[in-house]
C-alpha cells in the first residue's frame, strides 16, 4: 500500500474527520446560545480559533491510531509506504513512487481520490478551496461561498456558527440542487433566518481581485451587485486526482469528465488494473467508497467474483440544520412510479420541541401501487442519524404500513420518521390525521 501523505487520506487528515470537528464546535456554540432558555445563566462564549484547530488535529491523530483500521492493516502484514510522494505508471505494472519506492505488481488498485475543482475566471487563484479554508489559522471577518453542494453548504454552516459574515452564491436556481426540492427550499430559508445571506441564480463569476479588505468578486450581467469579502472559498465540484498518475502508460481510460472508467467489477480498461472511491466519480463519499474498494481488492485478488451492488445509500450533511436522503427524490421517482408523498414536521414531534430545534421536515415518498418506500427526505437535529433508519427499512423492502407499527422510542428524534410514516398510512386509508405524540 502506497500514500502520497499519512495513512488515511483524505477523510481523516484534511476531510470529514477535522471538518466534523469543526462541525462540533459549531454546535457547541448553538447550544450555548439555548442555554438563558434552560435557565442556565453563563458568561457569554468566545472562539479561540486557534485552539479549535489544534483540537481538530488531536482529533486526526486519536482517529488514525483508533478507527481508521491502520491496526489491521499491519496485522494482515500489508506492507505500507506512508508519505511517499506522487505516484506514476512507468508502464502497465511498474509503479514508481516520489519519494519512495518503485513496485511491480500483477495486479493493482487506485484509490487516489479526488481533488477541489477550481474556477476558470480571471483572478480564479484568489480563490481558496474547502481544504484551505477549514486550514486557517484565523477566522475570517466574511466569507464568500461560490457553490451550494454538500461542501458549500458545510462551509457556509460551519463559518457562520463560529462568527463569520457568510454570503452563499448558488449559479443555478437552488441550493442543494441534488437534494429534493422540499430540502433545498426548507435549508435556503433556515440559512437565511440564520443570518446567511444566499443568492440564488447567481450566474457565473466574472472574476476577482484583490482589494485592501480581501477579494472583491464580479458577477457575469444578472448576477449579484459585486461584493467585497475577507475570504472566497470555491467550492464547485469534485474532480478525480489522477494528473499525475501517468495513465495512458497503463492503457487506462478516463470518461468524458476525467474520472477513471471501470466496469461492474471496478476493473478498469487495463483488466489487470482497479479502481474505486472519488477517482471513478460515483458516489463520491466515505462510505460508498470504502465498499468500492472492499470490491475491487476482492476482484483483483479472486477474478472478479463480486459485482458492483446498487444499494439503498443514506447520505447526509453535517450542516445546521442537517439534511439527508435516501433513495429517489419526488421528481425522480414521479418519472417511473405512481407515488404519494407523506410529511412531519420537526414542530410537530415532542423531542424537538423539548430541545428548542423545531427547524425541519421529514418527507416520505411511497409507491402507491405497493406501499414500499422509494426516498425519504429530511431537514432537521439528527437528520443523518435518522436517515439511516430509513434505509434500513428501504433495504428490507419494508412497506410505509409496516415502519408506521413499529413502537419508536418516545420521546427521539426518530418519531418524525415514525410519524411521516403513521400520516402515510392514514391518508391511503381516508383517515385524518390527528395522530398522537
Amino acid at each position: 500500500m502506497v500514500t502520497r501523505g499519512a495513512f488515511g487520506g483524505m477523510a481523516a487528515n484534511e476531510g470529514p474527520i477535522p471538518v466534523r470537528t469543526l462541525a462540533h464546535a459549531a454546535r457547541l456554540l448553538r447550544e450555548a446560545e439555548q442555554l438563558p432558555r434552560y435557565g442556565i445563566a453563563v458568561a457569554q462564549p468566545s472562539l479561540d480559533y486557534r485552539r479549535l484547530v489544534q483540537r481538530a488535529m488531536e482529533v486526526v491523530a486519536e482517529t488514525r491510531s483508533h478507527s481508521t483500521l491502520l491496526d489491521r492493516v499491519e496485522a494482515a502484514g500489508v506492507a505500507l509506504f506512508e508519505n511517499a510522494g506522487s505516484a506514476a505508471f512507468e508502464d502497465s505494472t511498474t509503479i514508481r513512487c516520489e519519494r519512495g519506492p518503485t513496485l511491480r505488481a500483477d495486479r493493482i488498485v487506485i484509490c487516489s481520490g479526488g481533488v477541489s475543482r477550481k474556477l476558470s475566471c480571471p483572478g480564479a487563484e484568489l480563490a481558496a478551496t474547502p481544504a484551505d479554508a477549514f486550514g486557517l489559522s484565523s477566522l475570517p471577518r466574511s466569507l464568500l461561498v461560490i457553490g451550494a453542494g454538500a461542501t458549500g453548504m458545510q462551509v457556509a454552516s460551519i463559518f457562520n456558527a463560529l462568527g463569520s459574515c457568510v454570503t452563499l452564491c448558488q449559479a443555478g436556481p437552488r441550493i442543494v440542487p441534488s437534494e429534493d426540492a422540499d430540502v433545498s427550499i426548507e435549508m435556503a430559508r433556515a440559512f437565511r433566518e440564520d443570518g446567511i445571506e444566499v443568492f440564488e441564480n447567481a450566474g457565473h463569476i466574472a472574476s476577482f481581485e484583490s482589494v485592501p479588505s480581501g477579494i472583491r468578486t464580479r458577477w457575469n450581467d444578472g448576477g449579484p451587485k459585486p461584493r467585497e469579502s475577507t475570504l472566497v472559498v470555491a467550492a464547485i465540484g469534485w474532480q478525480a486526482d489522477t494528473t499525475r498518475l501517468n495513465l495512458s502508460a497503463a492503457g487506462i481510460e478516463t470518461d468524458s469528465r476525467g474520472f477513471i472508467k471501470v466496469d461492474d467489477f471496478y476493473r478498469t480498461t487495463a483488466s489487470h488494473v482497479y479502481a474505486a472511491g472519488d477517482v471513478i466519480g460515483r458516489s463520491m463519499l466515505v462510505p460508498q467508497a470504502v465498499k468500492e474498494g472492499f470490491i475491487a481488492a476482492t476482484n483483483a485478488v479472486s477474478s472478479n467474483t463480486l459485482s458492483r451492488l446498487r444499494d439503498i445509500e443514506p447520505i447526509g450533511s453535517f450542516t445546521d440544520p442537517e439534511y439527508a436522503k435516501v433513495g429517489l427524490t419526488e421528481e425522480e421517482a414521479r418519472r417511473s412510479h405512481d407515488v404519494s408523498v407523506s410529511r412531519a414536521d420537526y414542530s410537530d414531534i415532542t423531542r424537538p420541541i423539548i430541545d428548542g430545534r423545531t427547524r425541519g421536515l421529514c418527507k416520505l415518498v411511497i409507491d402507491r401501487a405497493n406501499g414500499t418506500i422509494l426516498g425519504c427526505h429530511i431537514v432537521g437535529e439528527r437528520a443523518v442519524e435518522v436517515a439511516q433508519m430509513a434505509a434500513i427499512a428501504m433495504t428490507a423492502s419494508m412497506k410505509v404500513e409496516d415502519l408506521a407499527r413499529i413502537p419508536l422510542s418516545f420521546p427521539t428524534y426518530a418519531n418524525v420518521l415514525g410519524r411521516a410514516a403513521l400520516r402515510a398510512t392514514q391518508l391511503s386509508e381516508g383517515i385524518a390525521t390527528g395522530e398522537p405524540m
